[in-house]
C-alpha cells in the first residue's frame, strides 16, 4: 500500500516539472521564496505558483565558494550556487524571488543574487513585540502585494488574498495531519519517508493535488497503525530534530540515526512542524497574514519563547525519548540558541540531548554516526 503511493508522488513529481510549464505558456507567473516568512498566499492570489528555492544539496556549493566565502552556511552557498549555475529547474521557473533578512548571510547574499534574477527583499523585524513590530512587517506585506501585482499585472483583491489564506489552511491541515501518524507507536513511517513527502509535495503546482496525496498517505498509515504494521517496534527509540532545516540532500542526520536503530518521528524545524499554522480567515486578510507570519517562532527572533513552548508540546505528544539540534555551520543564531533547548529538554523533561553542528558534506558522516551511537547508548 504504501509503496504504490510513494510510486505515485514519484509520478506527480515528475509530471509536476510539466504542469509549471504549462502554466507559464498560459501567461501566469513563478514565485520563488526562500522562507516561511514570506506569505506564499500572496502569490497564490495573483494566480502564481509559489516555490520554495533554499538549496538543499552539496553539488553547487562549490560554484558558490567562487563568489561567496566558504565558511558560510551551506544553505545559503547551496542556495546561490543552484542560482549561479542554472541547475535548479524551479529558480530558472522563477520570475522572481521573495527574499527576507531572516541573517546577515542570507540578506547580503540576496544583494549578489539580484543580478541573476529580480529579488524582493523582505525587511523582517527581530523580535515579536506585536505593539512595535507588527505595523512595520504588515506595511512590508502591503509592499509585497504592490510588487506581485506589478509582476503579474493581476490585482490582489482581499477576496483573492482569502481565497488563498483558505487553500494554504487546508494544506498546512494535510501537512499536520500527515505528520500527526508518527505519533502513533510504533510509527508507521520512517523518518527518511517523512522528509520525502514534505519535500516532493512542497513543490507541487496544484496545491489541491498535493493535499489530496498528503491525505490519502495519511489515510493509508492510519489504516497500518490499526493493523499494527510499522518498520519498528514499541521499544525504538523516538527522536525529535530541531533546529534547521533539511530536505533531500541535507538529510543525512536523519539516515544516520534511522541507520542506528532509532525513529525519527518529529521534525521542529521550518521544513517540519513549525508549517502546520493556521491564519485566521475572520478578520482583515492583511492583518491576519502579518499576525500570524511574524509569529513564526524562528531562531532570528530575539527573545524567542515560542520555539521552546512548541518543543514542549511536540516531545509530549511525540512521545520523544531524546532531542537532537542540528545547527548547519555558520548559523549563529541556531547555534546559540541551542543552549536554551538543551536547558528545555533536559531540566523540564530529563531527556538525552544532542547538539550537532554540521554541513551537507559526507566527510563527518563516521564522526556523526559515533555521536549518534553514543548519544542512543545514553537513551
Amino acid at each position: 500500500m504504501k509503496q504504490e503511493l510513494f510510486k505515485k508522488l514519484q509520478q506527480i513529481t515528475e509530471q509536476n516539472l510539466l504542469d509549471i510549464e504549462a502554466h507559464k505558456q498560459r501567461g501566469n507567473h513563478v514565485v520563488g521564496f526562500y522562507c516561511l516568512y514570506a506569505p506564499t498566499e500572496l502569490a497564490v492570489a495573483a494566480d502564481a505558483i509559489p516555490l520554495p528555492l533554499c538549496g538543499t544539496r552539496q553539488a553547487p556549493i562549490e560554484a558558490a565558494e567562487e563568489v561567496l566565502p566558504r565558511n558560510l552556511c551551506p544553505l545559503i552557498k547551496s542556495s546561490y550556487g543552484f542560482a549561479a549555475t542554472d541547475t535548479c529547474p524551479f529558480f530558472r521557473f522563477s520570475d522572481m524571488v521573495v527574499a527576507d533578512t531572516t541573517c546577515d548571510g542570507k540578506k547580503k547574499m540576496f544583494e549578489i543574487m539580484a543580478a541573476i534574477k529580480p529579488v524582493h527583499v523582505l525587511q523582517l523585524p527581530q523580535n515579536q513585540d506585536m505593539a512595535k513590530s507588527l505595523s512595520p512587517w504588515k506595511d512590508e506585506i502591503e509592499k509585497l502585494v504592490a510588487v506581485l501585482e506589478k509582476l503579474t499585472d493581476r490585482q490582489i483583491t482581499p477576496e483573492k488574498i482569502s481565497r488563498s489564506i483558505a487553500l494554504l489552511n487546508k494544506e498546512r491541515r494535510a501537512k499536520k495531519r500527515l505528520m500527526d501518524v508518527t505519533q502513533a507507536k510504533p510509527s508507521p513511517l520512517t523518518g527518511p519517508e517523512l522528509v520525502e513527502i514534505l519535500f516532493k509535495t512542497g513543490f507541487f503546482a496544484d496545491k489541491e493535488k498535493g493535499i489530496d496525496l498528503m491525505n490519502e498517505i495519511a489515510d493509508a498509515c492510519q489504516t497500518l497503525i490499526e493493523k499494527k504494521e510499522s518498520p519498528y517496534t514499541e521499544n525504538t527509540f523516538r527522536i525529535l530534530l530541531t533546529g534547521v532545516p533539511i530536505g533531500l540532500g541535507s538529510d543525512k542526520v536523519v539516515k544516520i540515526i534511522e541507520q542506528c536503530g532509532a525513529n525519527v518521528v518529529a521534525f521542529e524545524s521550518c521544513s517540519g512542524y513549525k508549517q502546520t499554522f493556521q491564519v485566521d480567515e475572520t478578520v482583515d486578510p492583511i492583518q491576519a497574514l502579518a499576525g500570524q507570519y511574524l509569529s513564526i517562532p524562528c531562531s532570528v527572533m530575539s527573545p524567542n519563547p515560542g520555539r521552546m513552548e512548541m518543543l514542549t508540546e511536540m516531545i509530549k505528544s511525540f512521545s520523544i525519548d531524546g532531542v537532537v539540534d542540528l545547527t548547519w555551520q555558520a548559523c549563529h543564531t541556531y547555534n546559540i540558541e541551542s543552549f536554551h533547548v538543551r536547558k528545555l529538554v533536559q531540566d523540564s523533561f530529563g531527556l538525552p540531548f544532542l547538539h550537532l553542528e554540521t554541513d551537507y558534506s559526507e566527510s563527518d558522516t563516521e564522526q556523526l554516526r559515533v555521536r549518534i551511537e553514543a548519544f542512543l547508548e545514553m537513551i
